[in-house]
């Protein structure tokens, strides 16, 4: 997702640092960042200005945090040098957020999710103020290092944690407008991130699983029901919480069948051995669930399998990097 909007941006005039791995920024330095669509919209930055330190850039004006939920730890506490006063950081992670109950207003306001920041580190680098919330739909896949393959999708809708109307928000949607995004502000982003992880905690956790396509999930009548009572489940935590659902299951599965044979992010972290997003797509929502008092058996299951599957790819991942 850095890529696809970093290349999108950069090429619209606008100033994009890239910050990375070692890895991935040799690479960048080396052959550049390409993107590449199904829909004609290729871009590339020949020389990017990438590091593996934020110290290297200066102060920016947004900071776009497009890492994995489990890395944003690591992350938080290296974004001190890009700050300043007024620096807003867009959130794009699958799941629900770190910050789901700050700004809430709600009974469990100011409330920290332990499952996706336990210690507290992310709370305590990050000013919950400087945050915008993003759901992100476009679907993109790493081809290789510094390749990326924008599959589907184009829209952006942002939302301030409080739910207020903020200039801030319309400039950052404007800006990806004008790199030819869609983008919208709610004053419901909550709502939003729920719909989205909806899908998100059904599908990607099943296809990890089964090494299966969305497409393919939602054929195999087997898969179809899972996926569905997964949704089930979230739907009733969600609705304990205040969230109600615009769309019906059946329509948000007819809508996922449509994307075809898409590898979610979590079947391409499985076979690349990176580790999954478990706990922004599935803990979180057990920990909500247990909160509400909410049964959600399918979700525990579907949660300890993936868990058993994170552990080995974790354990195989340290395996090959002492045989380095």
């Amino acid at each position: 997702m850095g890529v696809l909007l970093g290349a999108r941006l950069a090429n619209t005039g606008n100033r994009v640092c890239f910050i990375d791995q070692p890895r991935q920024v040799e690479e960048a330095r080396r052959h550049g960042l390409r993107l590449t669509s199904a829909h004609g919209m290729d871009a590339s930055i020949e020389k990017p200005d990438i590091s593996v330190n934020p110290d290297d850039f200066g102060t920016q004006d947004l900071i776009i945090l497009a890492v994995k939920a489990h890395h944003i730890p690591a992350v938080a506490p290296l974004l001190g040098p890009l700050l300043k006063d007024d620096t807003a950081i867009l959130t794009l992670q699958n799941g629900l957020p770190w910050w789901y109950f700050y700004g809430h207003g709600g009974e469990y306001d100011g409330r920290r999710l332990n499952s996706l920041d336990p210690d507290g580190t992310i709370a305590a680098c990050i000013d919950v103020s400087r945050v915008i919330g993003c759901t992100a739909y476009p679907a993109a896949e790493v081809v290789a290092p510094g390749i990326v393959h924008h599959v589907e999708g184009d829209r952006f809708t942002l939302g301030e944690l409080d739910g207020s109307d903020s200039e801030r928000c319309k400039a950052v949607a404007t800006t990806l407008i004008a790199s030819g995004f869609k983008s919208y502000v709610i004053d419901d982003i909550r709502a939003e991130l729920w719909l989205k992880a909806w899908g998100a905690l059904s599908f990607n956790p099943i296809s990890a699983l089964t090494r299966a396509t969305m497409e393919e999930i939602c054929l195999s009548p087997h898969t179809r029901w899972l996926a569905a009572e997964l949704m089930r489940e979230a739907q009733a935590v969600a609705n304990r919480l205040g969230v109600h659902f615009r769309h019906t299951i059946e329509k948000r599965l007819e809508g996922a069948q449509k994307v075809g044979a898409h590898k979610t992010s979590m079947l391409q972290d499985v076979e690349r051995g990176n580790p999954l997003e478990l706990d922004a797509l599935l803990g979180s929502v057990l920990e909500l669930a247990e909160l509400t008092a909410t049964p959600a058996p399918l979700l525990r299951g579907t949660y300890a399998c993936c868990k058993l599957l994170n552990d080995k790819l974790g354990a195989a991942s340290r395996v090959a990097a002492q045989r380095v």
